[in-house]
């Protein structure tokens, strides 16, 4: 699949880091580093901006190395991109650290994933099958 984007920041386009690998990294494309002290969030750019297919959107997902080594995680995971979405890509970052962390210009702040999504119709009932599961919910196919 082919995905036209526009760049209009100084770094490469997101590309795959492996053969296997789901997403691609997002960097930053900021002028002035920000610090995101303990608990903050802020709206980082990254200069990019896409046209996806309908049926499609991409997914704005934590990088697991900043989110376990800094405590850094995107606040709506997964954040959607939707297909009719032309706006600069921005990746909403918190801090759940204990510590300040700065972020810089280029820094891999995220991961974008492209999926295909299904769109559903409603159909209004009065009763719904049973399973074994029922209403039970919150932990309840778990062990407490």
């Amino acid at each position: 699949m082919t995905i036209k984007i526009i760049n209009t920041s100084n770094h490469d386009l997101p590309h795959y880091e492996t053969e296997a690998s789901a997403g691609m990294d997002l960097r930053a494309s900021i002028n002035n580093a920000i610090t995101l002290q303990p608990l903050e969030r802020s709206l980082v750019k990254t200069g990019l901006f896409i046209e996806l297919p309908i049926g499609y959107e991409a997914q704005v997902r934590p990088r697991s190395g900043l989110a376990y080594k800094k405590g850094i995680t995107v606040l709506n995971a997964p954040g959607t991109i939707d297909a009719d979405y032309r706006g600069e890509i921005g990746v909403i970052l918190v801090n759940l650290s204990n510590e300040p962390f700065t972020i810089e210009n280029g820094e891999r702040i995220a991961q974008l994933v492209i999926a295909k999504h299904e769109r559903a119709s409603w159909e209004t009932v009065e009763v719904l099958s049973e399973t074994v599961r029922g209403a039970g919910g919150f932990g309840s196919t778990g062990i407490q």
